[in-house]
Parts: structure tokens; C-alpha cells; sequence
């Protein structure tokens, strides 16, 4: 069964190895990160592609519209072991335009379980209604909800014990939000990067 993908593998690790014979020994050895992506589980947005990273250099947490919950013990134990065990340096939370998990958190639909995961979206979404109202097209609106859960979810990262902790023992780590664009494959800063407890959010 899936014999094209494990074909597909064979011809990965031959071009690997082709390219660079020493890839996969390097990629046995420990890995040390400098950086812990926080991105939506999305089949179109891959992590290290975006950012043009080989394997062993991006710590990646993918899940349904790039949260980060502070009661969600997957994602806090990705946080914790990505700073205090591999000290990565910038965490970037990465959402992205056209989001399928923003638009089902508001589109009024009931699909099960996944309602409950996309609450928070749905707490954005009330605590900027009269913005998000004043945006007549419905995809604009909804790509300018990303941004703001994007927003949403970096000062969640911030203010998480392990990040506010690592900053008390003084450790270099600073947490980014970016969008990304399915149309150009360009990723967007939002200019909320916050370097220390005493940097204030936009």
C-alpha cells in the first residue's frame, strides 16, 4: 500500500544524498534549531519549504488554524521543549490567508469537535466585530481575521510561563507573527515581534 509514496521517499533521500552526500549523517546528530514554528496543519503551507530550511533546522507545531491555546498540553509541551530543552531562539507564529479552519470557526456551522477547538477564533472575531463589520468582502474580512488571530496567538505565546520564564533567566528568544499567502508564497510581517517582557505589543 501507498507504494508511490515510499517511491516518492526513495527519490527524496537519492536527490539528498546526490546533492550532498553528507545530509543524512549530520541529520543523525542532535538537532539544534534556532527557531519553533507555530503553523496551521494546512496540506499547502509547509513549514520548512516557506522559509527554505532543511530538516533539523525548523522545530515545527502544525495544528487546525495556528493556535496556541494555554490549556492545550500538545502544544505547550512543543513550546517547553523548544525553549528550554533546544533553547530555539524566535518562535514564529505563522497563520495564513484563506484559512479554512478562521472561516469554519465563524461561518456558523456546526462540525463537532473541532467547534470547541476553534472557540478562541471565535473570541477574536467578538473583540474586533465593529472592524471586521466595516469590511464589506467577505474573503478580505476573513484574511484580516487571520491576522488578528495570528495576533491573538503571539501574545498567548508571550505571556506562557516557559517564555516568561526563559526571558526572566535571560535568554535570547523573541516571538514573531507572520502571515503567509497561498497566491505568492510570500510570508507577511506583522510587526508584532516581542524580544523581552518589557516590549510592547502592537
Amino acid at each position: 500500500m501507498l507504494d508511490h509514496l515510499k517511491a516518492n521517499n526513495q527519490r527524496w533521500a537519492a536527490r539528498k544524498v546526490a546533492d550532498d552526500p553528507g545530509f543524512f549523517h549530520r541529520l543523525v546528530g542532535q538537532q539544534a534549531p534556532q527557531y519553533l514554528w507555530i503553523g496551521c496543519s494546512d496540506s499547502r503551507v509547509p513549514a520548512n519549504e516557506i522559509v527554505d530550511l532543511d530538516p533539523g533546522e525548523l522545530f515545527v507545531h502544525r495544528n487546525v488554524a495556528n493556535l496556541a491555546p494555554p490549556q492545550d498540553a500538545n502544544y505547550l509541551s512543543v513550546l517547553q521543549f523548544a525553549v528550554d530543552v533546544l533553547k530555539v531562539k524566535h518562535i514564529l507564529v505563522v497563520g495564513h490567508y484563506g484559512c479554512g479552519g478562521v472561516a469554519a470557526a465563524v461561518d456558523g456551522k456546526r462540525r463537532g469537535l473541532v467547534d470547541h477547538w476553534l472557540h478562541p477564533i471565535r473570541e477574536v472575531q467578538s473583540a474586533h466585530r465593529q472592524e471586521l463589520e466595516c469590511i464589506a468582502d467577505m474573503p478580505d474580512r476573513l484574511n484580516r481575521l487571520c491576522e488578528l488571530n495570528v495576533k491573538r496567538q503571539v501574545q498567548n505565546v508571550v505571556s506562557d510561563v516557559f517564555v516568561q520564564d526563559a526571558w526572566a533567566r535571560g535568554q535570547e528568544l523573541s516571538v514573531h507573527g507572520w502571515v503567509y499567502s497561498l497566491a505568492n508564497g510570500l510570508v507577511h510581517d506583522l510587526d508584532v515581534t516581542v524580544c523581552g517582557p518589557n516590549d510592547n505589543e502592537n
